[in-house]
């Protein structure tokens, strides 16, 4: 069984209340949700809360829901406990809940590794960066992985560094660069095993967890991927958000 869990916490930092955030008239978590089902790799869908409030909402439009405690402070350990408790679940896969333009066949292209390649046991996803402004910025994390497609390095530091180039516009034109987008596939044991070790040094440095898995060890497949998405973490991102969905309804107007 091939399980999407999509966490959901109440009490973010940047953005209270961030999984009921409205978005052309359907809170954050539906967009995400709807998004999700159009996976045509997942058996089935779980929203993993930690607030009434995103329960019922949740509940509302049809999703299956299971409240977790309060003081579980990661995705990632959401989804763990969340997973335990899945004995016919196989791999698990995060799909963040601040990504309410995720695409289904996002999540099938990272999924397809693990399917067809027993060594791998965690698969993400990166897009080559084509803008100044997502090289620039520390929000949208970078990644850097070998010829086989293995992470090497994330960073919130534009990478590799190019040396002689004089502008990030020539940096560009010189070099690949990707960036990483936090949706991860394990396979159930291995996700349990990550969030059984405790924060690691270069974790805590750059504020990404993912480096907590290269620094035990644990190989992550890279899947380039041609789509793009948006995630959701301050209230410019939401009014972002909610001209991008504009567009989108416009379009969808325009070809019906």
């Amino acid at each position: 069984m091939i399980i999407g869990i999509i966490p959901a916490r109440f009490a973010s930092n940047r953005l209270m209340g961030k999984p009921l955030a409205d978005i052309g008239g359907k809170p954050m978590i539906q967009h995400t949700y709807e998004r999700a089902k159009k996976s045509k790799l997942l058996n089935d869908i779980i929203i993993a809360v930690d607030d009434e409030r995103v329960f019922k909402v949740a509940q509302s439009f049809g999703a299956q829901v299971i409240m977790t405690p309060k003081d579980i402070m990661t995705g990632s350990d959401r989804i763990a406990f969340v997973s335990e408790n899945l004995p016919t679940a196989e791999i698990i896969v995060n799909i963040q809940g601040d990504e309410p333009f995720i695409s289904g066949r996002m999540i099938d292209e990272a999924i397809e590794p693990l399917l067809f390649d027993k060594k791998v046991k965690i698969s993400t996803l990166a897009k080559k960066i084509t803008k100044i402004e997502e090289l620039k910025s520390i929000s949208i994390p970078k990644v850097v992985f070998d010829y086989n497609n293995y992470a090497l390095y994330f960073s919130r530091a534009p990478i590799p560094f190019v040396r002689g180039a004089k502008t990030n516009l020539e940096k560009i034109m010189l070099v690949d660069f990707y960036k990483h987008i936090g949706l991860y596939v394990f396979k159930k044991n291995e996700l349990l095993k990550f969030t059984s070790l405790r924060p690691t040094d270069l974790e805590r440095a750059e504020k990404l967890e993912q480096l907590r898995m290269l620094e035990h060890g644990m190989k992550i497949k890279v899947v380039v991927t041609e789509y793009d998405s948006f995630s959701v973490d301050t209230p410019k991102d939401l009014e972002t958000a909610r001209e991008i969905y504009k567009k989108y309804l416009k379009l969808k107007k325009k070809n019906q």
